[in-house]
Protein backbone atom coordinates (compact mmCIF):
# COMPACT_ATOMS: atom_id res chain seq x y z
CA UNK A 1 0.00 0.00 0.00
CA UNK A 2 1.35 3.43 -0.96
CA UNK A 3 2.01 6.21 1.54
CA UNK A 4 -0.84 8.17 -0.04
CA UNK A 5 -3.33 5.30 0.38
CA UNK A 6 -2.27 4.64 3.96
CA UNK A 7 -2.51 8.32 4.81
CA UNK A 8 -5.96 8.68 3.28
CA UNK A 9 -7.34 5.52 4.86
CA UNK A 10 -6.09 6.51 8.26
CA UNK A 11 -7.27 10.11 8.25
CA UNK A 12 -10.45 10.42 6.21
CA UNK A 13 -12.48 8.47 8.73
CA UNK A 14 -11.45 10.87 11.47
CA UNK A 15 -13.41 13.77 10.08
CA UNK A 16 -16.62 14.18 12.13
CA UNK A 17 -20.06 13.60 10.65
CA UNK A 18 -21.06 17.03 11.89
CA UNK A 19 -19.85 19.92 14.01
CA UNK A 20 -21.24 23.25 15.14
CA UNK A 21 -19.91 26.81 15.09
CA UNK A 22 -22.27 29.27 16.71
CA UNK A 23 -25.77 28.70 15.36
CA UNK A 24 -24.59 26.83 12.28
CA UNK A 25 -24.45 23.04 12.26
CA UNK A 26 -22.24 21.59 9.51
CA UNK A 27 -22.89 18.04 8.32
CA UNK A 28 -20.46 16.01 6.27
CA UNK A 29 -21.60 15.55 2.69
CA UNK A 30 -18.73 13.65 1.10
CA UNK A 31 -15.01 12.96 1.11
CA UNK A 32 -13.20 14.95 -1.54
CA UNK A 33 -10.60 13.56 -3.92
CA UNK A 34 -7.98 15.42 -1.91
CA UNK A 35 -7.32 18.81 -0.33
CA UNK A 36 -4.92 21.37 -1.77
CA UNK A 37 -2.37 18.64 -2.61
CA UNK A 38 -2.86 14.92 -3.29
CA UNK A 39 -1.49 13.81 0.09
CA UNK A 40 -3.92 16.06 2.03
CA UNK A 41 -7.26 14.41 2.90
CA UNK A 42 -10.33 16.65 2.72
CA UNK A 43 -14.09 16.44 3.24
CA UNK A 44 -16.97 18.69 2.18
CA UNK A 45 -19.60 19.93 4.65
CA UNK A 46 -22.97 21.55 4.11
CA UNK A 47 -24.90 23.71 6.57
CA UNK A 48 -27.70 21.67 8.08
CA UNK A 49 -31.21 23.07 7.76
CA UNK A 50 -33.17 25.28 5.38
CA UNK A 51 -30.36 27.55 4.20
CA UNK A 52 -29.82 28.66 0.59
CA UNK A 53 -26.53 27.06 -0.42
CA UNK A 54 -25.54 27.07 -4.10
CA UNK A 55 -22.41 25.09 -3.26
CA UNK A 56 -24.16 22.97 -0.66
CA UNK A 57 -26.61 21.89 -3.37
CA UNK A 58 -24.22 21.23 -6.24
CA UNK A 59 -24.80 18.18 -8.46
CA UNK A 60 -22.14 16.38 -10.46
CA UNK A 61 -23.78 15.67 -13.82
CA UNK A 62 -20.71 14.04 -15.33
CA UNK A 63 -17.93 12.43 -13.32
CA UNK A 64 -14.29 12.73 -14.27
CA UNK A 65 -11.65 10.13 -13.56
CA UNK A 66 -12.07 10.95 -9.87
CA UNK A 67 -14.27 13.25 -7.80
CA UNK A 68 -13.82 16.91 -6.97
CA UNK A 69 -10.86 18.17 -4.97
CA UNK A 70 -10.77 21.04 -2.50
CA UNK A 71 -9.05 23.22 -5.11
CA UNK A 72 -11.75 22.41 -7.68
CA UNK A 73 -14.40 23.77 -5.33
CA UNK A 74 -12.28 26.74 -4.28
CA UNK A 75 -11.75 27.71 -7.93
CA UNK A 76 -15.52 27.72 -8.43
CA UNK A 77 -16.00 29.67 -5.22
CA UNK A 78 -13.59 32.40 -6.34
CA UNK A 79 -15.33 32.60 -9.72
CA UNK A 80 -18.72 32.97 -8.04
CA UNK A 81 -17.33 35.85 -5.95
CA UNK A 82 -17.08 37.62 -9.31
CA UNK A 83 -19.97 36.29 -11.38
CA UNK A 84 -22.68 36.90 -8.77
CA UNK A 85 -22.43 40.63 -9.53
CA UNK A 86 -23.39 40.33 -13.21
CA UNK A 87 -26.93 40.38 -14.59
CA UNK A 88 -25.73 39.63 -18.13
CA UNK A 89 -24.26 36.26 -19.20
CA UNK A 90 -20.66 35.98 -18.01
CA UNK A 91 -17.85 33.44 -17.82
CA UNK A 92 -14.76 33.11 -15.62
CA UNK A 93 -11.80 30.89 -16.46
CA UNK A 94 -10.02 29.93 -13.24
CA UNK A 95 -6.53 28.63 -12.41
CA UNK A 96 -5.11 28.34 -8.90
CA UNK A 97 -7.94 30.39 -7.37
CA UNK A 98 -7.37 33.36 -9.71
CA UNK A 99 -9.15 34.23 -12.94
CA UNK A 100 -6.95 34.00 -16.03
CA UNK A 101 -9.81 35.65 -17.91
CA UNK A 102 -13.34 36.94 -17.31
CA UNK A 103 -15.86 38.26 -19.82
CA UNK A 104 -19.42 39.56 -19.69
CA UNK A 105 -21.82 39.77 -22.61
CA UNK A 106 -21.14 42.84 -24.78
CA UNK A 107 -23.70 44.00 -27.36
CA UNK A 108 -25.81 40.83 -27.29
CA UNK A 109 -23.02 38.44 -28.31
CA UNK A 110 -23.49 34.70 -27.79
CA UNK A 111 -22.45 32.87 -24.63
CA UNK A 112 -19.95 30.94 -26.73
CA UNK A 113 -18.30 34.22 -27.76
CA UNK A 114 -18.24 35.41 -24.14
CA UNK A 115 -16.51 32.19 -23.07
CA UNK A 116 -13.98 32.22 -25.88
CA UNK A 117 -12.93 35.78 -25.08
CA UNK A 118 -12.46 34.88 -21.40
CA UNK A 119 -10.39 31.84 -22.45
CA UNK A 120 -8.29 33.47 -25.14
CA UNK A 121 -7.04 36.50 -23.22
CA UNK A 122 -4.67 33.95 -21.65
CA UNK A 123 -5.11 30.65 -23.45
CA UNK A 124 -1.86 29.32 -21.99
CA UNK A 125 -3.11 29.71 -18.42
CA UNK A 126 -6.56 28.44 -19.43
CA UNK A 127 -5.13 24.98 -20.21
CA UNK A 128 -6.59 22.55 -17.66
CA UNK A 129 -8.79 25.23 -16.11
CA UNK A 130 -12.09 25.33 -14.28
CA UNK A 131 -14.73 27.32 -16.18
CA UNK A 132 -17.69 28.88 -14.40
CA UNK A 133 -20.82 30.47 -15.90
CA UNK A 134 -23.68 32.44 -14.36
CA UNK A 135 -26.23 31.20 -16.94
CA UNK A 136 -27.31 27.94 -18.58
CA UNK A 137 -24.70 26.47 -20.92
CA UNK A 138 -25.89 25.74 -24.48
CA UNK A 139 -24.61 23.39 -27.17
CA UNK A 140 -22.48 25.97 -29.00
CA UNK A 141 -20.71 26.94 -25.78
CA UNK A 142 -20.17 23.28 -24.84
CA UNK A 143 -18.51 22.67 -28.21
CA UNK A 144 -16.22 25.66 -27.64
CA UNK A 145 -15.31 24.30 -24.19
CA UNK A 146 -14.49 20.86 -25.60
CA UNK A 147 -12.11 22.33 -28.20
CA UNK A 148 -9.41 22.72 -25.52
CA UNK A 149 -8.44 21.03 -22.24
CA UNK A 150 -10.81 21.94 -19.39
CA UNK A 151 -11.03 19.99 -16.12
CA UNK A 152 -14.29 21.30 -14.65
CA UNK A 153 -17.34 23.24 -15.82
CA UNK A 154 -19.80 24.81 -13.37
CA UNK A 155 -23.08 26.49 -14.30
CA UNK A 156 -26.64 26.91 -12.98
CA UNK A 157 -27.83 24.53 -15.70
CA UNK A 158 -26.92 22.80 -18.96
CA UNK A 159 -29.06 22.09 -22.01
CA UNK A 160 -29.57 18.43 -22.97
CA UNK A 161 -27.63 19.12 -26.17
CA UNK A 162 -24.73 20.57 -24.17
CA UNK A 163 -24.62 17.48 -21.94
CA UNK A 164 -24.49 15.25 -25.02
CA UNK A 165 -21.48 17.23 -26.27
CA UNK A 166 -19.68 16.76 -22.94
CA UNK A 167 -20.34 13.02 -23.06
CA UNK A 168 -19.20 12.57 -26.68
CA UNK A 169 -15.96 10.73 -25.95
CA UNK A 170 -15.35 9.63 -29.54
CA UNK A 171 -15.14 13.20 -30.83
CA UNK A 172 -13.47 14.80 -27.81
CA UNK A 173 -11.09 12.15 -26.49
CA UNK A 174 -8.65 14.69 -25.07
CA UNK A 175 -11.38 15.98 -22.75
CA UNK A 176 -12.78 12.60 -21.78
CA UNK A 177 -12.38 13.19 -18.04
CA UNK A 178 -14.06 16.62 -17.92
CA UNK A 179 -16.34 17.11 -14.89
CA UNK A 180 -19.71 18.86 -15.31
CA UNK A 181 -21.21 20.36 -12.17
CA UNK A 182 -24.59 22.00 -11.76
CA UNK A 183 -24.30 24.92 -9.35
CA UNK A 184 -27.72 26.37 -8.47
CA UNK A 185 -28.64 30.06 -8.72
CA UNK A 186 -25.74 32.09 -7.36
CA UNK A 187 -27.70 35.36 -7.29
CA UNK A 188 -28.99 34.43 -3.83
CA UNK A 189 -25.51 34.93 -2.39
CA UNK A 190 -24.74 38.15 -0.45
CA UNK A 191 -23.09 40.88 -2.52
CA UNK A 192 -23.54 44.31 -1.00
CA UNK A 193 -22.95 45.85 2.41
CA UNK A 194 -26.10 45.27 4.45
CA UNK A 195 -26.86 41.85 2.91
CA UNK A 196 -27.09 39.03 5.46
CA UNK A 197 -23.98 36.87 5.26
CA UNK A 198 -22.56 33.87 7.10
CA UNK A 199 -19.02 34.52 8.45
CA UNK A 200 -16.02 33.04 6.72
CA UNK A 201 -13.82 30.69 8.73
CA UNK A 202 -10.02 30.80 8.58
CA UNK A 203 -7.99 28.17 10.43
CA UNK A 204 -4.50 28.98 11.70
CA UNK A 205 -1.63 26.50 12.00
CA UNK A 206 -2.43 25.56 15.62
CA UNK A 207 -6.15 25.06 14.96
CA UNK A 208 -7.17 28.51 16.18
CA UNK A 209 -10.04 30.04 14.20
CA UNK A 210 -10.80 33.46 12.78
CA UNK A 211 -14.44 34.27 12.01
CA UNK A 212 -14.82 37.22 9.64
CA UNK A 213 -17.59 38.81 7.61
CA UNK A 214 -17.07 37.89 3.95
CA UNK A 215 -16.28 40.68 1.50
CA UNK A 216 -19.33 42.76 0.62
CA UNK A 217 -19.03 45.90 -1.50
CA UNK A 218 -20.78 49.26 -1.22
CA UNK A 219 -20.51 49.73 -5.00
CA UNK A 220 -23.81 48.83 -6.69
CA UNK A 221 -23.63 51.21 -9.66
CA UNK A 222 -21.73 54.24 -10.94
CA UNK A 223 -23.62 56.56 -8.57
CA UNK A 224 -21.74 54.98 -5.65
CA UNK A 225 -18.37 56.03 -7.10
CA UNK A 226 -16.66 59.16 -5.79
CA UNK A 227 -14.89 61.96 -7.64
CA UNK A 228 -11.29 61.94 -6.36
CA UNK A 229 -10.16 65.01 -4.44
CA UNK A 230 -7.27 65.76 -2.09
CA UNK A 231 -5.46 68.57 -0.29
CA UNK A 232 -1.66 68.92 -0.24
CA UNK A 233 0.60 70.28 2.51
CA UNK A 234 0.08 73.83 1.28
CA UNK A 235 -3.70 73.33 1.67
CA UNK A 236 -4.19 73.45 -2.07
CA UNK A 237 -7.17 71.38 -3.16
CA UNK A 238 -7.23 69.28 -6.30
CA UNK A 239 -10.02 67.27 -7.97
CA UNK A 240 -9.92 64.81 -10.84
CA UNK A 241 -11.03 66.76 -13.91
CA UNK A 242 -12.10 64.18 -16.47
CA UNK A 243 -15.18 62.06 -15.79
CA UNK A 244 -15.45 58.57 -17.25
CA UNK A 245 -17.54 58.01 -20.36
CA UNK A 246 -20.51 55.64 -20.09
CA UNK A 247 -18.46 52.88 -21.72
CA UNK A 248 -15.61 53.51 -19.28
CA UNK A 249 -18.05 53.37 -16.35
CA UNK A 250 -19.19 49.93 -17.57
CA UNK A 251 -15.61 48.67 -17.79
CA UNK A 252 -14.63 50.23 -14.47
CA UNK A 253 -17.48 48.52 -12.62
CA UNK A 254 -16.77 45.26 -14.45
CA UNK A 255 -13.07 45.39 -13.55
CA UNK A 256 -13.87 46.23 -9.91
CA UNK A 257 -16.16 43.22 -9.52
CA UNK A 258 -13.55 40.97 -11.16
CA UNK A 259 -10.90 42.27 -8.77
CA UNK A 260 -13.00 41.05 -5.83
CA UNK A 261 -12.02 37.50 -6.88
CA UNK A 262 -8.33 38.28 -7.54
CA UNK A 263 -5.54 37.67 -5.06
CA UNK A 264 -3.98 40.92 -3.85
CA UNK A 265 -2.12 42.90 -4.90
CA UNK A 266 -4.59 42.85 -7.77
CA UNK A 267 -4.77 44.86 -10.99
CA UNK A 268 -7.41 44.13 -13.65
CA UNK A 269 -7.21 45.67 -17.13
CA UNK A 270 -10.54 45.59 -18.96
CA UNK A 271 -12.04 46.76 -22.24
CA UNK A 272 -15.45 46.10 -23.77
CA UNK A 273 -16.47 43.73 -20.99
CA UNK A 274 -13.45 41.43 -21.04
CA UNK A 275 -10.31 41.31 -18.92
CA UNK A 276 -7.32 42.00 -21.14
CA UNK A 277 -5.08 40.87 -18.28
CA UNK A 278 -5.02 40.21 -14.55
CA UNK A 279 -2.00 41.12 -12.43
CA UNK A 280 -2.16 39.21 -9.17
CA UNK A 281 -0.19 38.18 -6.11
CA UNK A 282 2.54 40.79 -6.47
CA UNK A 283 4.08 42.38 -3.39
CA UNK A 284 3.95 45.92 -4.82
CA UNK A 285 1.25 47.74 -6.73
CA UNK A 286 3.24 48.95 -9.71
CA UNK A 287 4.63 45.40 -10.00
CA UNK A 288 1.07 44.06 -10.34
CA UNK A 289 0.36 46.66 -13.03
CA UNK A 290 3.57 45.82 -14.90
CA UNK A 291 2.70 42.12 -14.72
CA UNK A 292 -0.78 42.77 -16.14
CA UNK A 293 0.56 44.90 -19.00
CA UNK A 294 3.12 42.26 -19.95
CA UNK A 295 0.40 39.58 -19.94
CA UNK A 296 -1.89 41.70 -22.11
CA UNK A 297 0.85 42.29 -24.68
CA UNK A 298 2.30 38.79 -24.80
CA UNK A 299 -0.49 36.33 -23.99
CA UNK A 300 -3.78 37.68 -25.31
CA UNK A 301 -5.16 36.12 -28.50
CA UNK A 302 -8.23 38.35 -28.84
CA UNK A 303 -6.41 41.22 -30.56
CA UNK A 304 -7.61 44.11 -28.40
CA UNK A 305 -5.15 46.94 -27.70
CA UNK A 306 -4.74 48.69 -24.35
CA UNK A 307 -5.67 52.00 -25.95
CA UNK A 308 -8.87 53.18 -24.26
CA UNK A 309 -8.81 50.40 -21.66
CA UNK A 310 -9.78 50.77 -18.00
CA UNK A 311 -8.11 49.36 -14.89
CA UNK A 312 -9.09 48.56 -11.34
CA UNK A 313 -6.75 48.39 -8.38
CA UNK A 314 -7.76 46.56 -5.20
CA UNK A 315 -5.75 49.03 -3.08
CA UNK A 316 -4.77 52.66 -3.41
CA UNK A 317 -1.84 53.82 -5.54
CA UNK A 318 0.94 54.91 -3.16
CA UNK A 319 2.80 56.83 -5.90
CA UNK A 320 2.08 58.41 -9.27
CA UNK A 321 4.35 55.91 -11.07
CA UNK A 322 1.40 53.62 -11.82
CA UNK A 323 -0.54 56.51 -13.39
CA UNK A 324 2.41 57.45 -15.60
CA UNK A 325 2.70 53.81 -16.70
CA UNK A 326 -1.04 53.66 -17.51
CA UNK A 327 -0.72 56.80 -19.64
CA UNK A 328 2.20 55.32 -21.59
CA UNK A 329 0.02 52.32 -22.50
CA UNK A 330 -3.05 54.35 -23.54
CA UNK A 331 -5.19 53.37 -20.52
CA UNK A 332 -7.80 56.08 -20.04
CA UNK A 333 -9.79 55.27 -16.88
CA UNK A 334 -8.98 54.04 -13.36
CA UNK A 335 -11.03 52.80 -10.41
CA UNK A 336 -9.30 52.51 -7.04
CA UNK A 337 -10.07 52.92 -3.33
CA UNK A 338 -8.22 56.20 -2.74
CA UNK A 339 -6.91 57.11 0.70
CA UNK A 340 -3.18 57.36 0.02
CA UNK A 341 -1.16 60.17 1.63
CA UNK A 342 -0.11 60.92 -1.96
CA UNK A 343 -3.62 61.10 -3.44
CA UNK A 344 -2.86 64.69 -4.44
CA UNK A 345 0.09 63.57 -6.61
CA UNK A 346 -1.92 60.70 -8.08
CA UNK A 347 -4.84 62.98 -9.01
CA UNK A 348 -2.40 65.54 -10.40
CA UNK A 349 -0.90 62.85 -12.62
CA UNK A 350 -4.36 61.86 -13.90
CA UNK A 351 -5.14 65.49 -14.76
CA UNK A 352 -1.83 65.88 -16.56
CA UNK A 353 -2.43 62.72 -18.59
CA UNK A 354 -6.19 63.38 -19.11
CA UNK A 355 -7.08 60.09 -17.40
CA UNK A 356 -10.49 59.66 -15.73
CA UNK A 357 -10.39 58.25 -12.22
CA UNK A 358 -12.99 57.35 -9.57
CA UNK A 359 -12.65 56.31 -5.95
CA UNK A 360 -14.56 53.46 -4.29
CA UNK A 361 -13.68 54.50 -0.72
CA UNK A 362 -13.09 50.81 0.05
CA UNK A 363 -10.47 48.28 -0.91
CA UNK A 364 -11.17 44.72 -2.00
CA UNK A 365 -8.08 42.84 -0.86
CA UNK A 366 -8.29 39.07 -1.09
CA UNK A 367 -5.50 37.17 0.69
CA UNK A 368 -6.86 33.70 -0.11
Amino acid sequence: MSFKDKYFNKNLGNYPDQFQIGEWVYEKSEDLRYGTNPHQPAAFYRIKGNVKQPFGSYQILKEGKNGLSQTNLEDANQAVRILKYFNKPAAAVMKHLNPSGVAVQWENESLSSVYQKARDVDAQAAFGSSVVFNVKVDQETAEAIMSSIVENVYAPDFSEEALEVFKNFDKYKKNKEIRIVKLPDMTSLPKYIGNEAIPEIKVLQDGSLILALPYLTRIQDKNDLLTPSAVNKEQKKIECIRKPTEKEYDDLLFSWYVNIGVRSNGIVIAKNGVTLAVGTGEQDRVGALEQAIIKAKKKSKIGVSLEGASISSDGFFPFRDSIDLCACEGITAIIQPGGSVRDFEVIEACNEKKIAMVFTDERCFSHH
